[in-house]
């Protein structure tokens, strides 16, 4: 996987007297706990989001990546929403932890994106799934057959609906729960078990001849 997308720096207000610099307001911010750099982010305090933003970026942008499907358009993703989540810090009350809010502004970045085309997803970023598709031993020949399987598997995935394939990434990649994703999806907890059972179906049956 590539290096995460760098995080923005958003303007915030500037107080009162000398300012201190940059590396100075951002190791004493590194020290705080989330909760205060929280608090200190919805006041203003461009520093204290920049540390929250990078304290989640690798595992924000590894969900950008798997959603999207390639590094460029996660990037670009990551980046407007790492604003998006600047300009919206204030509507955070702490009724879900700070990492699912955070999964939810992505992910709804990433969906915004996808209206506009669809992705397809590269082979390289499905490889957590090997195990669909092969097993002990390491020939040439099996090798092949595992490269057209992981092929397969991210054709197959690159069609699923985007809510449906939003979902599975969210439960078979990112080991997240069900209240957790519905909570990120804005979708009930019931639809989110019935479109990762519609994309688990689709997916075996697109993975059928492979296994």
């Amino acid at each position: 996987m590539g290096p995460t997308a760098p995080v923005p720096a958003p303007s915030g207000p500037a107080g009162p007297g000398p300012a201190p610099s940059a590396a100075a307001s951002r190791a004493a911010a590194v020290e705080l706990d989330e909760t205060t750099l929280v608090v200190r982010a919805q006041e203003g305090d461009v520093r204290a989001f920049e540390v929250l933003a990078l304290r989640h970026q690798a595992a924000l942008y590894r969900l950008a990546v798997r959603v999207m499907g390639n590094p460029p358009d996660a990037e670009d993703a990551l980046q407007e929403a790492l604003l998006d989540a600047w300009r919206r810090i204030g509507r955070f009350h702490g009724d879900s932890a700070f990492s699912t809010w955070m999964y939810r502004v992505v992910t709804n970045r990433c969906i915004s994106m996808l209206r506009r085309r669809r992705p397809a997803v590269p082979v390289a970023e499905v490889g957590d799934l090997a195990e669909l598709t092969t097993g002990p031993g390491g020939s040439p020949e099996r090798a092949a057959e595992v490269d057209a399987g992981m092929a397969a598997l991210g054709s197959a995935l690159a069609d699923l609906p985007d809510d449906q394939r939003i979902c599975w990434v969210l439960r078979e990649l990112e080991g997240l729960g069900y209240a957790e994703i519905s909570e990120i999806t804005g979708a009930g907890e019931s639809t989110v078990r019935g479109r990762i059972h519609r994309a688990r179906t689709r997916l075996a049956e697109a993975m059928r001849s492979w296994r």
